[in-house]
């Protein structure tokens, strides 16, 4: 996730229905379906770049087109080849470069896709690396989770071997540790939240520390106020309030970050199911300038938009 700056009242609220505003019909490998959506990047003029995973391909929806994606990278079929993604998971624009970067974790690798029409292949970044997360910085240093590894590294592009800045003491719950690290989300000072799926927290790392800090969740997982279950998608914004999908609790939740030992449901939290207010599985969370809330729907392969009231 790109540190979008994105200014939301203290006290906001949103529309407890979501609209559908990419896939929606059904499973399938269609321009108007997903299958298996697992993380969105979402751009000035709302246009949303998906990571469809079980399509093995980026799909992109301009606003206000709910009827068609395009395909801007993979969508050949699951392979290692340049021109093919297996099982991506995470998706952000270089706006520098206007391209993509993409977590391809079938492969085990991060690779980069130019936005220009006429692109057929990626070139490969970072290989032998088991990543779920991507996020850059506003120095377009690259911060990549691996889940195999429990650890965050920072990547100059062009550098292989990148930077630990999260994890890397092995699978735990120490604080210097983490337990299959999915998403990212990389604030204005360089600190690295990271969504520790298996610890049921999200943890956030100041730039240059040992050890993180348990910014939300952290109390076993169960569907409390103070508990996530298995979060994914992670946001931030300019006053510091976190916003997680709470995949297996079907909610997403915000927790403002003046030590608050539990959070509020924003949205969803009423149980699975595919209903406007409702989620199956939540992955990807994200924000557009505005302010409204788009959440990657994984089980009900949709994108729902939630507007700020």
């Amino acid at each position: 996730m790109f540190s979008l700056l994105v200014n939301i009242p203290a006290n906001a609220t949103w529309a407890q229905s979501g609209v559908t505003i990419a896939g929606g019909n059904g499973l399938g490998g269609a321009t108007n379906q997903l299958n298996e959506p697992f993380d969105l990047f979402v751009e000035d003029d709302q246009t949303v770049v998906i990571a469809d995973f079980g399509n093995h391909r980026i799909i992109q929806w301009k606003n206000g087109d709910t009827r068609n994606g395009q395909v801007v990278a993979g969508g050949k079929g699951e392979g290692n080849g340049l021109h093919q993604l297996d099982r991506p998971t995470d998706v952000l624009i270089d706006k520098e470069t206007d391209s993509l970067i993409i977590c391809d974790w079938g492969n085990q690798r991060v690779v980069r896709w130019s936005r220009r029409s006429g692109t057929t292949q990626g070139e490969i970044l970072i290989d032998n690396i088991d990543c779920h997360g991507v996020a850059m910085d506003d120095q377009r240093y690259l911060y990549v989770s691996d889940d195999e590894k429990h650890e965050v590294r920072r990547y100059q592009l062009g550098d292989k071997n990148g930077t630990l800045v999260a994890g890397g003491n092995g699978e735990g719950d120490g604080l210097n540790q983490l337990n299959v690290p999915t998403f990212l989300f990389v604030d204005r000072d360089h600190s690295v939240y990271v969504s520790d799926s298996n610890n049921n927290r999200v943890m956030k790392w100041v730039e240059g520390t040992k050890e993180g800090i348990v910014v939300a969740g952290g109390q076993g997982n169960g569907s409390a106020l103070t508990q996530l279950y298995r979060p994914k998608g992670i946001f931030v914004d300019t006053l510091g309030t976190l916003y997680v999908a709470d995949s297996w609790n079907h909610r997403a939740m915000r927790w403002t970050q003046e030590g608050k030992k539990q959070g509020t449901v924003v949205v969803g939290g009423n149980g699975s199911g595919a209903a406007a207010n409702q989620f199956y599985y939540p992955f990807g969370l994200s924000f557009d300038r505005q302010g409204n809330l788009y959440v990657v729907d994984y089980g009900n392969n949709r994108v729902q938009q939630f507007s700020i009231e």
